[in-house]
């Protein structure tokens, strides 16, 4: 009998369950899970400990969890992330969590990776990130006490490879589960909400006046995202094209994807740049702060008189709702946790 199906005898990995809210399952279809790429328990421990080990980076220096911090929703308290040679990124790290539910499978504030699998490949040998390459990556844990056995026990081959890694990796981010916020219980009934924030509510889903729930989500998508790309009327013009950089079409110039408004108490600062450092500074965007271009979003309907035009009492309510979203207990998840 040859090592290989020596291998294929000893791999018998357990099926993992997602945990899956209550709103989630009654709300939204299926979480995607690749049929080459199903959930395991051993994939998924493997996947968490890749997610927080320095050794992807070239330096032994930074992990996927130094820019996607647990304490942050999985996203950096700074404008741009700082990678192993000192450099700053251009973009603010986007948080990560129901990224199972993404189900157009684009990533990356500009859509640019099909599938989490592609999302992981390319942090690793970025140049401004960690800086390293695959084939080095691979050399480290072939050579790693632990990981040639992990990676038997996960997919059967103690043989690793980039789609190994990156497979383990995406089982890890698929069980990054945020639904049990404050707003998540008044609407199964188990909390109530202040005066103030069923007021913010209100205006988030009012047309006219927050009109928010287009691309942010309602009580009826517990996403909080359409998970689509507009363009929010951030700038007249563009240092950063977004999705128009990636499909060449000139409309789809200032694009980027809809971040989920979930755990907003955690994840500053605020956009694609990290330009609005308060929930303030996002609500008086949209409020008076609205820039014309040439590929506004037709949502975006106010933009001819600067925004909506929020009273002050307006824009604390609304914040006061938006808070209602943040899920303290995603943060001290110990399963999300080195």
């Amino acid at each position: 009998m040859n090592c290989a199906s020596k291998e294929d005898e000893m791999y018998s990995p357990v099926p993992y369950k997602l945990e899956i809210p209550t709103l989630f399952a009654n709300k939204l279809i299926a979480p995607i899970i690749p049929v080459d790429n199903p959930l395991t328990k051993e994939g998924v421990a493997l996947g968490k400990k890749l997610f927080f080990d320095k050794i992807l980076s070239g330096n032994d220096a930074q992990s996927c969890a130094s820019c996607h911090q647990p304490q942050n929703a999985f996203s950096d308290n700074q404008q741009f992330s700082l990678g192993i040679d000192k450099k700053l990124g251009t973009r603010n790290a986007m948080p990560l969590f129901n990224l199972a539910w993404n189900f157009d499978e684009l990533f990356n504030w500009d859509g640019k990776e099909f599938s989490l699998e592609n999302q992981a490949f390319e942090p690793v040998t970025n140049p401004i990130e960690m800086h390293e390459n695959w084939i080095n990556v691979v050399q480290k844990l072939e050579n790693h006490p632990e990981y040639p056995a992990l990676f038997l026990q996960a997919f059967g081959s103690s043989n690793i490879d980039s789609t190994l890694v990156t497979k383990a990796i995406a089982q890890f981010e698929r069980t990054l589960i945020s639904g049990n916020s404050k707003f998540d219980k008044y609407l199964l009934g188990e909390a109530t909400l202040t005066t103030e924030e069923e007021n913010g509510f209100n205006i988030f889903m009012d047309e006219a006046k927050g009109d928010c729930f287009h691309c942010h989500g309602s009580n009826n998508n517990p996403l909080w995202t359409d998970n689509k790309f507009h363009n929010n009327g951030l700038d007249t013009n563009f240092t950063d094209l977004g999705l128009g950089a990636v499909t060449g079409d000139p409309n789809d110039n200032g694009k980027f994807k809809s971040p989920s408004i979930r755990n907003l108490a955690y994840t500053a600062p605020y956009m694609h740049d990290g330009r609005f450092a308060t929930l303030e500074e996002v609500i008086n965007h949209y409020s008076e702060g609205l820039q014309r271009s040439s590929t506004i979003d037709p949502l975006m309907k106010k933009v001819n008189q600067g925004g909506v035009g929020l009273s002050p009492k307006e824009k604390a309510d609304l914040k006061a709702f938006l808070l209602t979203l943040s899920d303290p207990s995603f943060l001290n998840n110990p399963s999300f946790k080195e």
